[in-house]
């Protein structure tokens, strides 16, 4: 199983067989706790900050900041919040833009921090816990601790939570210029809509500016918009074309099973949207601070003017469906009167309770969070609660201005409701799934099966070819056709056709009123399937031998090197292949592993010099004629290709790029090669590099001697070259020449040859 994977050309490593590709950065380990401080030159920064949120125009206040050591220069600052932020407190949320100023000024990767200050919770752990449930489902916020100072004073202890923006988009989507929207009203209206996705403001786009904020720069994002909304409203039907139901599916059962209702649930508010490459709109949780039943007003449903800690254990996780929406709840009603999601949905609540709650690891957790943040939040004197309370709010209620439920207190009654609510419990059971053959290659057809017991009505196989598509899904049979044995044994087959280098997928089963997945968190986990590659998709592109001049490596060294191409249509790993010059030791050097994009170049070093960090081989290459092959582990070869003696200002290349025949060319390392970088070598007399600032390399292409001379414009003879052979190529040192255009006349027979030569400093 592995959730989804950033595809990248540069060394990674995946951590652990469930764990995405996603760089992790120490930042937001949660056992980190940051030091941030700001240093303002104004003595009345807090003021300022004041009139700038009342102004409502996100303005910042200039300032330095030191994080965790590093100082970083004209960052900009400015209040946050709704009903966290309080002209009257000390301690206020906080957002920092630190490359306010100086473009990509960033820590660790994030050039926004964003601060809240950890009220509505005494057990200052809800918002850090719940991003970590979150984050097994679906894409979601790290989060963690940060004690914060202004001008080297404590301010207090902070959650620092990880912005959704476009390099959140990039880690976790294969895009992030897509259109982009944040659903939260200019102005709550706890009377109203607000970006509940309803066509209630109607026809016009500019209806909707006020109820949602499109992030993405592109305008028509609001007619994709628009086109989601209307989709939802209209013809529910189709909505798989404009949303992934499943990731709001995912949402739906996190916000109920936690209690999570300022979110989509209450006043429809704090989620993004982005639309992936498939045009589906993917939901993106905010603001968990009042997760666990902190939040309780709410005009959802039944409790449409808040609920008690007694009420929220046994709020319906369908009370839009089996009750009534004082506001409309589309992104809810629309989904789930269809049974099959609706089964969907409850099975994702009961993946959620079972590893989470039944089993009390959120209690342990909390617990864990709490003893390392327990010294500062002692430290912290703008705290809104006391240290009593912080000890006690796992546990037990603590009671202010409202009363705030203890988390296990909540959960323990919420989770045995949950867990026996209709349509949780009885599901089918889902084992043995497998594929077959068990050695596949692209553009093979596979089978995938799974013992389905339970009394399944219907068994559905979800596939994709690449990490863009979305997945589709097909019914799979126990009749006996489908490779899956005698017809009602409890088999279920179902066939993949023309596969790529790999196939995600994932298996649901369903009988009259229950539903499960296999795995359980899909599909944000997922089975993969790799295949071998086969003939002609990954390629020996290039290789340049004899390398003093094109294309260095990171320690600025000329070494050999080779160029590989993956010519086809999907991403390729380099995963269990091997690179080698020796046909009688095909495993000589092993790929680490590396992702190619579809079309993408790769070039490593043959260079026999593993202490250099990147793509270096344990062999090198001879540069008067050697082989290379890559291969798998069993032997099968994926390309190969025999070379001759190289010039050294000449590489060997396929042409046309990635298809065609292997050709002395000029040198287009991780490029395409080109029809000019071919040609160009069959000139009478080429010169290179030009413009050149060492050395010059002279090659005669005729099979006759000549002379070759060099001057300066005005005529003066600089250097001379006589009876050079033909067919060989000359070295002149230009390193004295003065910078400059020269001339470079070549006598071949009764043929003059004139080129132009730029020298450079």
């Amino acid at each position: 199983m592995k959730k989804r994977s950033l595809f990248i050309l540069t060394f990674i490593a995946f951590i652990g067989g469930s764990k995405s590709l996603i760089a992790q950065s120490d930042f937001y380990d949660v056992e980190h706790v940051s030091e941030i401080r700001l240093y303002f030159t104004q003595p009345n920064w807090d003021e300022i900050l004041d009139e700038l949120y009342i102004d409502g125009e996100l303005a910042r206040l200039g300032a330095d900041v030191i994080i965790d050591g590093v100082e970083y220069k004209d960052v900009g600052v400015r209040y946050k919040g709704f009903s966290s932020y309080s002209s009257s407190r000390n301690k206020n949320p906080l957002n920092i833009d630190l490359d306010y100023i100086h473009d990509d000024q960033n820590h660790e990767g994030f050039k926004k921090i964003k601060l809240s200050n950890v009220i509505q919770d005494p057990s200052f752990v809800r918002e850090v816990l719940s991003y970590e449930i979150a984050r097994k489902y679906m894409p979601a916020s790290r989060a963690n601790y940060a004690n914060v100072y202004v001008n080297d004073t404590l301010i207090g202890v902070y959650t620092s939570v990880e912005a959704v923006n476009k390099d959140f988009l990039a880690d976790h989507f294969t895009s992030n210029e897509n259109t982009f929207i944040k659903c939260n009203p200019e102005n709550l209206d706890l009377n109203g809509e607000n970006a509940n996705l309803s066509n209630t403001p109607g026809t016009n786009i500019a209806d909707y500016s006020a109820l949602y904020k499109l992030k993405s720069s592109d305008e028509s994002g609001w007619y994709d918009l628009k086109g989601l909304i209307d989709t939802l409203n209209d013809s529910p039907e189709n909505i798989e074309e404009v949303l992934n139901v499943d990731r709001t599916l995912w949402m739906h059962a996190f916000n109920y099973t936690l209690i999570n209702f300022d979110s989509y649930v209450g006043y429809a508010q704090n989620y993004y949207l982005y639309q992936d490459e498939n045009g589906q709109f993917n939901p993106v949780l905010w603001d968990l601070n009042m997760s666990f039943a902190s939040y309780r007003l709410t005009d959802a449903s039944d409790f449409w003017d808040g609920f008690t800690i007694e009420e929220a254990k046994t709020i319906d996780p369908l009370e839009h469906l089996n009750s009534f929406s004082v506001q409309p709840r589309p992104l809810i009603r629309n989904i789930v009167s269809n049974d099959t999601y609706k089964r969907m949905y409850l099975a994702h609540i009961r993946t959620i309770v079972e590893e989470n709650f039944d089993n009390s690891d959120y209690s342990d957790r909390a617990v864990y969070l709490q003893d390392i943040i327990d010294q500062s939040v002692y430290n912290d004197t703008n705290k809104f609660y006391s240290d009593t309370d912080f000890l006690a709010n796992i546990n037990s209620t603590v009671s202010d201005l409202v009363d705030y439920p203890g988390i296990t207190e909540l959960m323990s009654d919420r989770s045995t409701y949950l867990m026996s609510y209709p349509g949780v419990q009885g599901a089918p059971d889902i084992t043995g799934v497998s594929t077959y053959p068990s050695n596949t290659f692209t553009g093979d057809d596979v089978w995938v099966n799974a013992i389905v017991s339970g009394s399944p009505i219907m068994v559905y196989l979800a596939y994709r070819l690449t990490e863009k598509d979305a997945f589709t899904m097909i019914p799979m049979s126990d009749d006996g056709s489908q490779n899956d044995g005698i017809a009602g044994d409890g088999l279920f087959g179902a066939k993949i056709e023309n596969i790529g280098y790999k196939v995600d997928y994932y298996i649901y089963a369903e009988n009259d009123s229950v539903g499960r997945f296999s795995p359980e968190r899909a599909a944000f986990e997922f089975y993969e399937l790799t295949s071998k590659l086969g003939r002609n998709e990954l390629v020996i592109n290039e290789v340049k031998l004899n390398n003093n001049a094109t294309g260095n490596d990171q320690d600025g060294e000329y070494d050999d090197w080779v160029e590989l191409h993956n010519r086809s249509v999907f991403e390729i790993s380099t995963s269990g292949m091997y690179l080698s010059n020796e046909q009688n030791n095909l495993l000589k050097w092993e790929f680490p592993l590396a992702t190619l994009n579809s079309g993408e170049h790769f070039i490593v070093w043959l260079d026999n010099d593993l202490g250099q960090s990147g793509y270096h081989t344990n062999f090198e290459m001879n540069s008067e004629g050697d082989t290379l092959w890559i291969s798998y582990i069993d032997g099968t070869v994926i390309d190969s290709v025999v070379l001759g003696v190289q010039q050294n200002i000449s590489s060997f290349g396929r042409y046309p790029n990635g298809t065609g025949n292997f050709m002395e060319m000029l040198p287009t390392i991780a490029d395409e090669n080109r029809a000019d970088a071919v040609s160009v070598l069959s000139d009478p007399v080429f010169v290179y590099p030009n413009p050149a600032n060492t050395e010059i390399y002279i090659r005669i292409n005729t099979s006759e001697t000549s002379d070759v001379s060099l001057y300066t414009l005005d005529g003066r003879l600089v250097t001379q070259l006589l009876a050079v052979e033909g067919n060989s190529t000359s070295v002149v040192d230009v390193s004295s020449f003065s910078t400059g255009i020269y001339l470079l006349q070549a006598v071949i027979g009764s043929e003059n040859y004139i080129k132009k030569l730029m020298i450079t400093p």
